[in-house]
């Protein structure tokens, strides 16, 4: 195991990681994995990426499993960054490029995380892992379970289209439908979880799920000549990918990968949901659970992050903004970044490239800065939910 230990991200709280942890047992805030950086920076330059596998392991250093034997991996990670000269000029923008998400096993980010998430669940005894789903997340553990030959549980709100639990079940899951929300399924799946044993990987409810997302920021970093843009625009429910992308960047940092230049970090989310927008505007360090959630971009659709205060955070610290958009607008953005680029996104995506819209128009981001929109999974699987807008 590569991972030195795990630091509390409120308190001062450390601990061992060589055993099973979820949240900090003092004040209930999520763990991060720390590295020794400088053990790391020995192997992991810039010179020896191009020879290393096309996934996201090739930053074996910085992630939770040394040995590549213990390693769940379906291929997942480094995505293509595509420019999208056509979107930007429509949004008169010089350079507009898409970190495109949906080629990753299971059609979605929710794979990065789950893969490191999963295969330390296996390598530190687990028989069985469990998660609550709005449907990338469930679909994702339930094909590294499988690859592994574990159980998993996955507990869904009823509303879920019915592709994610026909594929969810087709990797072998048991899957449960409960009333309500993601937070919800979250408090089923929690009780039950305690009461069985499983390996519960909610979002930031154990401390590697994260390290798998963080390597969005490395592969950005890479694909851009080791520059970050000026500019990210990042769907955000649970916030995994943006705290994950932020503990990146002050990796690199560290590893001597990156300057000191931040992007801008902006979070997206939808009106009807959109706890972090609020919490930003009136500049609190948390946000308050947002009452009658409700978008039909379902990975969005989370009233209450664990890690809130990371996302804020991370938002604030960057300079960058929060920015909610509608149902419609939501709509209009996927169909705009398929007509301009060839590309059908999933509903969050659609929303990212919305906010830009709004952000341009604004003049909250001007024509020549460098803007990366993230589209986090394929469009295909939320036909059954998007076509009565469309």
């Amino acid at each position: 195991m590569s991972v030195l230990r795990l630091d509390c991200t409120k308190c001062d709280r450390t601990y061992a990681p060589g055993a099973v942890w979820n949240l900090c047992t003092a004040c209930q805030a999520p763990l991060f994995a720390r590295y020794d950086l400088e053990r790391a920076a020995r192997t992991l330059r810039k010179e020896a990426l191009p020879t290393r596998e096309r996934s996201m392991w090739r930053y074996h250093e910085v992630l939770p499993l040394e040995d590549p034997a213990h390693r769940l991996s379906l291929g997942e990670g480094f995505t293509p960054l595509l420019p999208a000269p056509r979107l930007g000029e429509w949004l008169g923008l010089k350079r507009v490029l898409v970190k495109d998400e949906s080629g990753n096993p299971t059609g979605s980010f929710k794979a990065r995380g789950l893969s490191a998430a999963v295969s330390m669940a296996k390598a530190l005894g687990a028989k069985a892992v469990c998660l609550p789903s709005a449907g990338n997340a469930g679909s994702a553990l339930a094909a590294y379970a499988a690859r592994g030959g574990m159980e998993a549980h996955v507990f869904v709100p009823k509303d879920i289209a019915s592709l994610f639990l026909m594929e969810t079940r087709a990797y072998g899951a048991h899957v449960e439908t409960v009333e309500g929300l993601i937070s919800d399924a979250g408090r089923v799946c929690a009780g039950l979880a305690k009461e069985h044993g499983w390996y519960e990987c909610a979002t930031l409810k154990e401390p590697y799920r994260v390290e798998g997302k963080k390597t969005m920021g490395y592969e950005l970093a890479e694909q851009l000549g080791w520059t970050l843009p000026d500019v990210i625009l990042y769907p955000t429910g649970g916030g995994t990918g943006l705290i994950g992308m932020w503990k990146a960047f002050e990796e690199m940092e560290a590893l001597g990968l990156i300057g000191a230049k931040r992007p801008r970090m902006v979070a997206v989310q939808a009106e009807g949901c959109a706890p972090i927008v609020k919490a930003h505007a009136e500049g609190r360090p948390d946000a308050p659970m947002w009452q009658g959630a409700t978008t039909h971009a379902h990975g969005l659709r989370v009233p209450k992050a664990l890690g809130d205060f990371l996302i804020l955070r991370a938002v604030k610290d960057s300079h960058g903004t929060a920015v909610s958009v509608t149902e419609e607008e939501i709509v209009q953005g996927t169909k705009d970044i398929a007509s301009a680029e060839g590309l059908f996104v999933a509903p969050e995506g659609g929303a990212c490239v919305a906010a830009l819209k709004k952000l341009h128009a604004a003049g909250d981001v001007t024509p020549d800065e460098s803007v990366v929109v993230f589209n986090t999974g394929t469009g295909f699987k939320y036909v059954e939910n998007m076509a009565p807008l469309w």
